[in-house]
Order: C-alpha cells, then sequence, then structure tokens
C-alpha cells in the first residue's frame, strides 16, 4: 500500500491513541516531507495550484499524534513541544547556509540546496523553499507555505501558514520574486513569478489588488485564492472610503495594495545586487 492510502486510512480512522507502527509510519511520512518528495501544493502542467488534501491531513496527524516533550537546549533556555515536532536536524551535506543567531527549521519543512537562512528566522511544518531562497532576518515562512527558486523574503517579512481548513490553499510565492521588508501575504494568496512586493505591503484573500497599469481590480473568487500577476510591482497604496455613510466628508481611507508597473530592465537591474551579496 502507498504511502499516501496508508496515511488517509490512518487519518481517517479519528483515533487518539497510536502504536509504534502508527508512529513509524508518520515517520516515513515526515521524512518525505523533508526531502520534498511529497508537499502540500504543487503546481499543475497548466500553472493552476492543487492543494494535497492527504499531506495535510498527514502534517495534522503529527500534532495528534505527538505527546509535548522537554525540547531544552539548556537549562536557562527552555522549550517544550510536541515530541513529533521537533527541530528538523540538518547538515553540511545540505547545502543550506544557516547564518548563527537563533534561527529554526521545524521538522516536516523541506529547504532546499543553496537557501540562506539569515538570523533569526522560522521555517515551520509543511513549507517547501525551493533553491536559492534567501530568508532574511526576522522573516516567517509559514505551515505549507511554499516558496519558489531565487525568492528573496526580506527581514520581517511574514508569509502566512494554512494549515487549516484543510482544503484551504497555502500561501503560495513563485520563482524569482521579491518580498519586501515587512510584507505580510496570508489566506492562500498566489504571487506568481517575477513579482516585486514593496516594503510593507499587505495581501490577503480578502483584499482587492489595483492594477494601475492594466485598469482591473483582482479580487478572489469564491473556492480561490487572490493572485498577483506575473511580474506586477505591488506597493501600499490607499483608496477613499465613498462606499460609506461619513466616509467621503471625513476623508477616510482605508488600505489598498496598487500594482503600478510591471517588471522590466530597471527593476530587474534593482535585484541584481542582492544576487552579488548572497
Amino acid at each position: 500500500m502507498r504511502l499516501r492510502e496508508r496515511i488517509e486510512l490512518l487519518s481517517a480512522s479519528g483515533r487518539n491513541s497510536f502504536t509504534e507502527e502508527d508512529r513509524t509510519l508518520f515517520n516515513e511520512f515526515k521524512a518525505a516531507l523533508n526531502r520534498g518528495e511529497v508537499r502540500s501544493a504543487e503546481r499543475l502542467a497548466g500553472g493552476e495550484w492543487q492543494v494535497n488534501l492527504w499531506v495535510k491531513a498527514g502534517i495534522l496527524l503529527g500534532f495528534r499524534m505527538g505527546m509535548l516533550a522537554d525540547m531544552s537546549s539548556g537549562p536557562s533556555l527552555r522549550f517544550f513541544d510536541k515530541d513529533t515536532y521537533p527541530v528538523r536536524a540538518t547538515a553540511l551535506k545540505d547545502n543550506v547556509r544557516i547564518v548563527p543567531g537563533g534561527s529554526s527549521i521545524r521538522d516536516g519543512a523541506y529547504v532546499a540546496s543553496g537557501v540562506v537562512c539569515m538570523p533569526p528566522m522560522y521555517v515551520n511544518v509543511g513549507a517547501y523553499v525551493d533553491e536559492g531562497t534567501m530568508i532574511d532576518s526576522h522573516a516567517l515562512v509559514g505551515s505549507c507555505a511554499q516558496v519558489g527558486k531565487r525568492v528573496h523574503v526580506s527581514a520581517a517579512a511574514q508569509i502566512g501558514g494554512v494549515l487549516e481548513p484543510i482544503g484551504a490553499m497555502p500561501v503560495i510565492i513563485e520563482d524569482d520574486v521579491m518580498v519586501g521588508g515587512g510584507c505580510g501575504i496570508y489566506e492562500g494568496t498566489i504571487v506568481r513569478e517575477r513579482a516585486i512586493l514593496a516594503a510593507g505591503t499587505i495581501l490577503t484573500g480578502s483584499t482587492p489588488l489595483y492594477d494601475l497599469v492594466r485598469d482591473r481590480v483582482y479580487r478572489r473568487a469564491p473556492g480561490a485564492s487572490l493572485e498577483v500577476p506575473s511580474g506586477a510591482v505591488v506597493v501600499p497604496g490607499a483608496r477613499a472610503v465613498q462606499d460609506r455613510p461619513g466616509g467621503g466628508p471625513s476623508g477616510l481611507s482605508l488600505y489598498a495594495p496598487v500594482i503600478v508597473k510591471y517588471r522590466d530592465q530597471k527593476s530587474d537591474a534593482a535585484t541584481q545586487l542582492e544576487e552579488a551579496l548572497r
């Protein structure tokens, strides 16, 4: 029986007590997550993304199965968490640059060769971080988030985790995206390849995205994600409150992310410096 089928059977059993055989199965599943052989979402041939429900079910199974354990690294540095999800073991042969200073990668996350981790940063269970990506200081890659190749997740950026509900699409950051400092990307948002998010940009599934170049407004369709178009340059903006009593006369405005241009040679050149600094 395949790994998927065994995980689905165990998850559907509803049991809250588990055998050593069950734990062996879960460890096999978690090792496949660590190697990037299974992932909570994957891109299909046509460019659409698909949620792998069984993988998210397996991750949740680990929380149900786990027992609170002492994971302290010393008498004055104490940690207590589920024994199924310790800090992931890493080795020099992984070719992941983890700069000293308090970063953590949770077991069950895939971090590819050539990834750079600046302290302190955190990668949660189920996340997938592809080759050549930099995760900068105080940045989060949340549970099940999918981050592509050569992405820069700048300092203090938050890529939200979407583990539940189980059918919800996790946050997707495709290849060659620049995520500026202090950005927040949440609720299953998909940022398509080569997009640039200026510092402080916040994107959620319920936030309309205004495209000044194409004169469009992007909104999430029912059951879908908000999508940032390929190559879009998004900055924080504001829109006047005109559809609420008192909004216009009071001069109030609401936050609105705005596409001000699409990526060109000039914006490409601006990202070449960070490549040299790696």
